[in-house]
């Protein structure tokens, strides 16, 4: 890595504390954070998708935050070009990138310089795929996929028909395990990794807090001006809290199943999230702020 620019990647699971420490790292050594969440993307899904805010995109430049409408496709390709594109900037401005976020895909496509595929969508086969989903239930197409490919247990979300669908037609069009379709290039970067691991029934209670946040916040008024501006169906809206949420708006569980509902996904979410960087290349975990400041301040040097 001797004389790439160095850059400097915050990673865990939803509600270990990234967004606090990305922004406190930021405000030490100069930085500017580029978002690597694959919901914050999208503009109006602030609340269920815990933007950073108004304030502390203020106090630090973020990047990557807002930049489609939840009815615009956004693909790790284009996610990776854009980061690469925004961190050169950085640098170019004498100020010190911070990758920032859970999508552990995202992380990867910047970090190892993924080659990424295209695959073509099969339109045939991915009607056959969604026949045996509403004949055999999801489940079985999710137990399917793990077949083909065990990798993607950790980043295909079993309870989101399109990812399952999708990740389905690549491993099956192709022959290949969908995970391994993206293969390592020469890094661009010299990038520390710094992994935030709370510890079981801390994180669990951290996301249980957030979500009743969330709730008294105005996440179903915010769900229902999405919904009004944008229809129910845009594949943003498979996301981890507004799936529930409109399962409630259209009677199919009560406030209170829905909230449970968040609550349980979101954890098995965050188990999956810590498994995925606990295999994936973390330099070093870390407990606290201060332990982090003095690794990242070494690192500069």
């Amino acid at each position: 890595m001797v004389n790439k620019p160095k850059i400097i990647a915050i990673v865990g699971s939803t509600a270990s504390g990234k967004t606090a420490l990305g922004i406190t790292l930021a405000r030490r050594f100069g930085g500017e954070i580029v978002s690597a969440d694959s919901r914050q993307v999208y503009r109006g899904m602030d609340i269920g998708t815990a933007k950073p805010s108004a304030e502390e995109r203020r106090a630090i430049p973020h990047h990557l935050i807002d930049i489609k409408d939840p009815n615009e496709d956004y693909t790790v390709a284009e996610y990776q070009r854009d980061a690469i594109v925004a961190i050169e900037s950085i640098i170019a401005r004498g100020n010190v990138p911070l990758l920032v976020g859970g999508t552990g895909l995202y992380v990867r496509a910047v970090v190892e310089n993924l080659n990424i595929p295209k695959t073509q969508a099969d339109p045939a086969l991915r009607a056959e795929i969604e026949a045996d989903i509403a004949r055999d239930g999801l489940g079985a197409a999710f137990k399917r996929l793990i077949t083909l490919d065990p990798e993607a247990a950790y980043v295909v979300d079993p309870k989101n028909p399109r990812r399952v669908v999708r990740a389905l037609e690549v491993a099956i069009t192709t022959g290949e395990p969908f995970t391994a379709q993206r293969r390592k290039n020469e890094p661009l970067f010299d990038v520390l990794i710094l992994g935030l691991d709370p510890a079981p029934e801390v994180l669990r209670e951290r996301i249980d807090d957030r979500i009743d946040a969330m709730m008294r916040d105005g996440l179903v008024a915010e769900v229902q001006g999405l919904i009004g501006k944008y229809g129910p169906t845009p594949v943003a809206f498979d996301a981890i809290g507004y799936r529930e949420v409109i399962a409630y708006l259209n009677g199919e569980l009560s406030l209170a199943n829905a909230v449970a509902a968040m609550k349980l996904n979101t954890w098995h979410y965050a188990k999956r999230q810590m498994t995925w960087f606990r295999k994936s290349g973390v330099n070093q975990w870390i407990s606290s702020e201060a332990e982090a400041t003095t690794i990242v301040s070494e690192f500069l040097k």
